[in-house]
């Protein structure tokens, strides 16, 4: 549990980088567009404005009355997650600086704030630090890409809140090696073989079931000149087989989707980067 010291400093680093925000972009056109984005996302969860009020409101109290109280324990709940909250937000308005002045439309459009809005609130949600970090990514890149329309952008914000972080994994093998097959996929990622009838080969082929069903990852087919998939040709079958299709099958080729694509480059910046400079080398 964190002491009151720690817990003022948490409530203070979140005033002063509300504050440096709003003050620090020189033109007036830059600080509006900072404000919209940064009170967008604040104002999307709920217990940012009772944590700060709490917090303030401890001021007034004698130091005696702090310990054991229901109030600070919930401040030190909440505490860590307020830090960070403002450690994202200044990661991506550090990134918006990169962008330039050409995106402030952009970000201060109520498109794109209500992206921002859905995005946070997925973002108090999250469990775990992968999962905050592929939406601090998808809220930088959308605001300087436009690779899909905000409907897609919505999609992907819902993924990111309805997907596990195996799912990712998942994704990430697939996105690496192009045409792999499940076995492939698990040797990747697990590196050892388990049972057909394990808990652990169940889990998997759930993960490409929900993956293949929400249009992320499909069987690699081949298309004609205009993207049409054609269809297989019908195999004979010899005598049939005494036992059901491996959950780590070796033959059919998975791809990600032209939407898992674009997934990929918009929340997963690392695994893009590596991957091109390993393909430089």
């Amino acid at each position: 549990m964190a002491d009151s010291e720690e817990l003022q400093a948490y409530e203070q680093k979140a005033v002063e980088f509300i504050r440096t925000e709003l003050a620090k972009a020189a033109p007036t056109t830059r600080r509006r567009v900072i404000e919209k984005f940064v009170l967008a996302a604040l104002g999307s969860i709920p217990w940012v404005g009772g944590f700060l009020s709490a917090a303030a409101s401890m001021k007034t109290e004698e130091d005696d009355l702090r310990t054991d109280n229901l109030q600070t324990q919930w401040l030190e709940e909440h505490a860590r997650k307020i830090d960070l909250l403002m450690t994202t937000l200044g990661e991506i308005t550090q990134r918006f600086e990169s962008l330039g002045p050409e995106v402030d439309e952009r970000i201060k459009s109520e498109e794109y704030l209500a992206l921002v809005r859905r995005a946070f609130r997925v973002w108090d949600r999250a469990d775990s630090e992968e999962k905050r970090k592929y939406i601090a990514n998808l809220i930088s890149n959308a605001a300087g890409t436009r690779l899909c329309s905000d409907d897609v952008l919505r999609l992907f914000i819902d993924w990111l809140d309805l997907y596990h972080e195996a799912h990712f994994a998942v994704i990430r093998e697939v996105y690496r090696c192009p045409g792999c097959s499940r076995y492939e996929i698990w040797m990747n990622i697990y590196g050892q073989l388990v049972r057909e009838d394990s808990a652990e080969a169940d889990l998997f082929k759930l993960l490409i079931r929900d993956l293949s069903t929400g249009g992320v990852v499909r069987q690699e087919r081949e298309t004609n000149q205009d993207g049409q998939f054609l269809r297989k040709r019908a195999q004979r079958r010899g005598a049939a087989p005494t036992t059901l299709e491996s959950a780590f099958e070796d033959t059919k080729p998975y791809v990600l989707t032209g939407l898992g694509q674009q997934f990929v480059h918009y929340t997963m910046n690392e695994v893009v980067r590596r991957i091109a400079e390993e393909a430089e080398n």
